[in-house]
């Protein structure tokens, strides 16, 4: 059975720090880019960041390059998402997403785009208060 399932999510101050967990089981996972996206109460899903997971390469997006950083354990089929200097406008519904990765070709997901997502976690709700 494949699962993504996000742990790590929680309350806490503006300026605070939050170290989301992705863990992958039921499928191979050097054969996957995983990514973080989020969703806010009245606003679209958006990508965060991702991890190829078979050559460590990132991505982010612009509103959290600098403070958010992934990465990856790959023992433990984790990825990991560690987000510093939190502020309230992060405030979301965070979901991790694995998306096949194909040779020659940068996965969607790299891009923060979710067409090709094969597979996602439940979500981890983040909440950061003022």
């Amino acid at each position: 059975e494949v699962q993504l399932v996000e742990s790590g999510g929680g309350l806490v101050q503006a300026g605070g720090s939050l170290r989301l967990s992705c863990a992958a089981s039921g499928f191979t996972f050097d054969d996957y880019a995983i990514g973080w996206f989020r969703q806010a109460p009245g606003k679209e899903r958006e990508g965060v960041s991702s991890i190829s997971v078979n050559d460590g390469s990132t991505s982010y997006s612009d509103a959290v390059k600098g403070r958010f950083t992934i990465s990856t354990d790959n023992a433990k089929n984790t990825v990991y998402l560690q987000m510093n200097r939190l502020n309230p406008e992060v405030t979301a519904v965070y979901y991790c997403a694995a998306e096949t990765e194909r040779l020659g070709r940068p996965s969607d997901i790299r891009y923060g785009l979710a067409y090709r997502v094969d597979y996602w976690g439940q979500g981890t709700q983040v909440t950061v208060s003022s």
